[in-house]
């Protein structure tokens, strides 16, 4: 049996096609907040999650989960939705 290969791609290689990333903090439920659920039906949306071993990667995509982080970025990620976003430099954040 194979195991499903994921590809991934770095958090630098993502910010030079779509722009740099905000953090997106939700201050309501996000299916009242309009806003952001423009940036979710344009495929802007990033979701920063952590794996046991504290390592930080992103879905392009919105999960709903305890303790994930939003980056709302300026341009489409469709191109990057199979993929696992990993080397998350938070320096490449706008703040």
């Amino acid at each position: 049996m194979k195991l499903l290969e994921v590809k991934t791609i770095r958090l630098a290689a993502v910010v030079e096609k779509s722009g740099a990333p905000e953090v997106y903090t939700l201050w309501q439920k996000p299916k009242l907040d309009r806003r952001f659920q423009t940036l979710v039906k344009n495929h802007r949306v990033m979701t920063i999650l952590q794996t046991e071993s504290g390592t930080d990667f992103g879905l392009v995509e919105f999960c709903e989960r305890k303790g994930a982080t939003f980056l709302a970025f300026p341009k489409s990620l469709k191109r990057f939705a199979e993929k696992r976003i990993v080397g998350i430099n938070w320096d490449l954040v706008q703040s």
